[in-house]
């Protein structure tokens, strides 16, 4: 029976919030569990989660659907039948725009806040000069979230209660993992919006993203056998795959990613052309055909990684 954990770790029955994307409100965190872990594989959606609570919708200047054009919508959904082949699969119900669960856990933009920052926070990197911080700026278009300024004291209410549970839950699945497996294989699921440009950068002959991008951080964060592997899976499915550009990995894949120790971690970016009506951010007629792929790739991974996780498969 598959099971899901809370934020403060307790085991209940799955009540089919993976599915029905229907998480109980005010839950940061959702574990989906297989009765049994048979395979050295854990998957987690940071970006899908769209639990937007009226005071923050009621705090931006945005409309709810403005919103939610920073959502990776419905990628837990593609990939909500993990635990059926034996690996956990996590996610986070909060959006994205509220609070980055790929970013360090204060990464803020000192423009957005009234008064000086503690010196503990990170106030200088690209994703804040982006206006892409632990929380945003910006949605993905471009549009300023805020009219006015925030204080740091709600910065960090938010932070410690979604970021935090988020992040001790994902350690918590990746150490127990290594613990029966000897390694752990992390599937970081994202998507991404057709129309950015892929590898030939801009012009008139600009090349668009295909399918799939694998980002390893430069072959950094996992075993090259493991990247190619994950390639292979894909591209068996009929997925075009790329590496690195412009998608390398987040804070989870740089973080997470140490293939030395057996720790390994791919991020994966789905053109969401290929499942999602990007303007009605509602799931295409395509997506069941889109989902029962991704099952194909997540069988076929679970399957093949076992002895790849081992700290001296890296070597």
């Amino acid at each position: 029976m598959e099971n899901h954990q809370d934020q403060d770790g307790s085991a209940e029955p799955s009540t089919g919030e993976a599915e029905t994307g229907a998480p109980e409100a005010g839950r940061p965190v959702d574990v989906f569990r297989p009765a049994q872990q048979t395979s050295p594989v854990v998957f987690a959606s940071p970006h899908s989660g769209r639990d937007y609570t009226p005071a923050f919708i009621e705090q931006s200047s945005l409309s709810a659907t403005a919103l939610r054009r920073s959502e990776d919508a419905f990628v837990d959904r593609l990939f909500r039948r993990a635990p059926e082949f034996g690996a956990p699969l996590i996610r986070a119900n909060f959006p994205r725009a509220y609070v980055d669960a790929n970013r360090e856990a204060y990464e803020l933009d000192p423009r957005m806040f009234q008064g000086p920052l503690p010196d503990h926070v990170v106030t200088r990197s690209p994703r804040i000069a982006a206006g892409l911080g632990t929380i945003a700026r910006v949605v993905a278009n471009g549009e300023e979230i805020y009219a006015g300024r925030l204080t740091f004291a709600e910065a960090r209410q938010r932070i410690e209660a979604t970021h935090r549970p988020y992040h001790r839950a994902l350690k918590g699945l990746i150490e127990e993992t290594c613990n029966t497996f000897g390694g752990c294989l992390l599937i970081d699921c994202h998507s991404m919006p057709s129309n950015v440009l892929g590898p030939g950068g801009g012009g008139r002959n600009a090349n668009l993203l295909g399918d799939i991008i694998l980002g390893d951080c430069h072959g950094t964060a996992a075993a090259p056998a493991m990247t190619a592997l994950a390639e292979h899976l894909l591209k068996e499915v009929d997925f075009s795959v790329t590496r690195n550009r412009p998608y390398a990995g987040g804070y989870t894949t740089r973080h997470y990613g140490r293939p030395r120790t057996g720790v390994h971690v791919l991020q994966i970016e789905i053109n969401r052309a290929l499942y999602l009506d990007e303007a009605a951010i509602a799931p295409k007629p395509e997506f069941d055909d889109i989902a029962a792929r991704m099952d194909a790739f997540m069988a076929g991974l679970c399957a093949g990684v076992r002895s790849l996780v081992l700290p001296e498969a890296a070597e």
